[in-house]
Formats: C-alpha cells, structure tokens, sequence
C-alpha cells in the first residue's frame, strides 16, 4: 500500500445490550444502509432465542456470544505460487479476522435458511451454532478439515 494503514474506527456499544459486538454484527447484517431495520431483526432474534433456549441461567446475549466463538474458525489456507505450483497453505487467522468470518458465515448460512422471517433465521442459526451444529459451524470444521489436509504444505509459509 502506498499510504498509511487505515486506522481501526471505534464503534458505539449498541442501545440495548451495551455492546459493540452486536454493533458490528449489526453492521454486518444490514442493508442498503438501513441500520434500524438491522436492529430490529438483531433484536427480534434475540428475543425468539431467549424464547427457545434450553439452558435457563444463560441470557439470550450468551447464547448468541458462545454460539459466534462455536463458528469461529482458527486456520485457514491461503494460496500460495511456489515454481509455477500453487499451494493452499494452512495460517493462523488474526483475532479480529476470526471474528469477522464467523459474523459474515452466521449472516450468510442465517439468509439461506427456510424460516419465514430474517428474525427467525438469524435466532435459528444462533440456537444451532450454540449447539456445535448448523452450517455455519460445518463451514468452520470444512474450513478446518482443509487446514489439516493441506499441513504438508506448511513449511511454505513466508
């Protein structure tokens, strides 16, 4: 890059949970620039997970936190050209960049549900992604699987 790094911009905690967490996960979610809209089905999901859960003494915040660390992913490959070959090689992700795949998986995988509305979806894919299971955690241990197949090729690294 010709200029500077891009300095890290600060996000405000979100109204009702105090967290900038679900700021950015909010941020991610919506569209077409409608934050509001994003909040209400952020909230909503909540609120059904709070219905749905099985565990009592855990608020609907933790369920979708443990549900985020359960699609974060810790390896993945990147291509590599060594002497006109390219190798997927398995790194290590950065903190932040784990936790922005695993809001991008749990997005996507909660849009491609057959739940009436995105509330649903989304609080589907948070009771399923607490639970190790959905698609969103199958893309982490894919993700993974293609790491470990790929270990050979880890002196390549640069």
């Amino acid at each position: 890059m010709r200029k500077r790094r891009a300095k890290k911009r600060i996000l405000l905690p979100d109204p009702r949970f105090n967290d900038q967490l679900v700021t950015r996960f909010v941020n991610n979610l919506m569209w077409d620039g409608k934050k509001s809209v994003a909040f209400k089905v952020f909230y909503d999901a909540m609120d059904i997970v709070e219905n749905k859960k099985e565990d009592s003494e855990k608020s609907a915040l933790e369920v979708w936190k443990e549900g985020l660390s359960n699609v974060m992913p810790h390896v993945e490959v990147r291509s590599r050209r060594v002497g006109g070959a390219t190798f997927q090689i398995p790194m290590q992700i950065r903190p932040d960049r784990k936790v922005s795949m695993a809001i991008k998986w749990m997005i996507l995988y909660a849009r491609k549900r057959n739940e009436k509305t995105m509330a649903q979806k989304l609080a589907a894919e948070i009771l399923a992604s607490s639970k190790e299971e959905g698609a969103a955690v199958k893309k982490k241990t894919d993700t993974h699987k293609m790491a470990e197949a790929n270990k050979a090729f880890s002196h390549f690294r640069f």
